[in-house]
């Protein structure tokens, strides 16, 4: 009963978030840890491949972002609303959702954009709609190359992660960016 009344005050207080943050600031990338992570950006650069998420983001891409949506907006729609379950039913949401599936607890969150960073798929709503203009976002996007985050408190998802994205290839050329976070608790089995 202590401990709860206390998180509640650290909540009430704000200290609760500096916590979160000391948590993943204190996950030790090493470099057994890196190797794995390795492993899971090619895993992740194969789904990016598949030709159902290709397809969406070129189908995405010819339509923009939704009319009147912005991040401010987003935070504001419900995850019931169905502009959200769009996302989550197309042929790409329920492609993310088999392989964060399959995969049990490697993975917290998968999320899919298209070329100005707009949402084409994802499993659960995310903190933005729009990517662009963050890391996540736009070095995949414009290098053709992997990102790798820093291990840290993901609000969507409510876990310790590091996310990885890769972009979506087409002809060669990036026409989107599929990011994935990678749970911190998977990680921590490959710290010893």
């Amino acid at each position: 009963m202590r401990h709860k009344l206390i998180y509640r005050y650290m909540v009430m207080i704000g200290l609760f978030p500096l916590i979160q943050v000391a948590h993943a600031g204190n996950f030790e990338i090493t470099p057994v840890v890196q190797g794995q992570l390795d492993k899971e950006k090619t895993a992740i650069a194969s789904w990016a491949s598949d030709p159902v998420i290709v397809k969406e983001v070129q189908l995405q891409n010819k339509k923009g972002p939704l009319p009147g949506m912005d991040n401010d907006t987003w935070k504001t729609t419900r995850r019931s609303d169905p502009v959200i379950k769009a996302f989550q039913d197309n042929p790409a949401g329920r492609y993310l959702k088999a392989k964060l599936g399959q995969e049990g607890s490697v993975y917290n969150e998968a999320f899919l954009s298209a070329a100005k960073g707009e949402k084409v798929a994802f499993v659960e709503k995310t903190s933005f709609y729009i990517h662009k203009g963050k890391p996540k976002f736009d070095v995949p996007f414009t290098t053709g190359k992997s990102w790798q985050g820093e291990p840290e408190f993901d609000e969507s998802s409510q876990t310790y992660a590091v996310q990885i994205s890769t972009p979506v290839l087409s002809d060669g050329k990036p026409i989107g960016v599929l990011v994935v976070g990678v749970n911190l608790s998977y990680l921590e089995k490959f710290k010893k």
